[in-house]
């Protein structure tokens, strides 16, 4: 049996060597590339041409959504196999014979099972049908919005939920997310801001920079600064001043007509 051409994409290096270690371990399998991101895992699979790539669905730019709808685009698709961190109820969708999921952490069981599913796949004389049905798969789990209506605020050794309308906003500072609403601030469990914000609403909540994450119906002030870029600030009782980056100034600007 030949071995399975496989990618890896997952914007974790350690998530991306942990999964490429246990496909390793299965044989039969040749990891002929990897990707950080949902464009370099596009300009990937149309080097490698792999035959399965394991795909992350909460990446920051594309999300792993993002980008099998591109892949399935081509009539030579790869087999896509979902990586994520969404309980089991998130993922009942995925138990279809086009397309297969994993679960963070990885089981070397689940595992050797998506492979197997991906070889039956590969090996249809007239996978269209299933293409298809892979394809509605992908548009129904993408605008699914698994949102949360409220969030968990550390604040001493307590929890406090907190509505996600009311946060004014999120800042990364030394590894902890800081979040802040008009009546209480505290830390994140979340990771990374990227986690938060796939969390919560997208036309809300903006990554004016990639340390700052803010609600953009709580900004007071938009205040001109240097090189044509400006200062957020902010409803809370500091008026925190956030600065936006450049690569977001020009959507700032398209949406508030500046």
């Amino acid at each position: 049996m030949p071995a399975l051409r496989v990618m890896v994409v997952d914007d974790e290096q350690l998530a991306r060597e942990e999964l490429c270690y246990q496909l390793d371990r299965l044989g039969e399998v040749e990891v002929v590339a990897q990707a950080g991101n949902g464009l370099e895992a596009l300009s990937a699979v149309e080097r490698s041409q792999p035959d399965v790539v394991f795909l992350d669905i909460q990446m920051p730019g594309l999300s792993g959504f993002e980008v099998a709808r591109r892949l399935l685009e081509s009539p030579e698709a790869p087999a896509l196999v979902f990586v994520t961190a969404f309980d089991q109820h998130a993922v009942e969708a995925f138990e279809v014979n086009a397309v297969d999921y994993l679960l963070k952490p990885v089981d070397a069981g689940r595992l050797e099972q998506a492979l197997a599913r991906a070889r039956r796949r590969l090996s249809l004389d007239r996978p269209g049908p299933l293409t298809d049905q892979l394809e509605q798969l992908v548009k129904m789990m993408s605008n699914r919005q698994i949102r949360r209506d409220q969030v968990a605020v550390r604040v001493g050794e307590r929890f406090l939920l907190v509505h996600a309308e009311e946060i004014i906003y999120a800042s990364l500072a030394d590894e902890s997310i800081n979040i802040v609403t008009g009546q209480v601030t505290g830390t994140s469990n979340y990771r990374t801001l990227d986690e938060l914000q796939a969390r919560l609403d997208p036309e809300v909540f903006w990554r004016v920079h990639r340390s700052h994450l803010v609600n953009i119906n709580k900004i007071k002030e938009i205040v001109p600064w240097f090189s044509r870029n400006y200062l957020l600030r902010m409803k809370d009782a500091k008026g925190t001043e956030i600065p936006v980056s450049r690569a977001q100034t020009k959507r700032l600007r398209e949406y508030l007509k500046l």
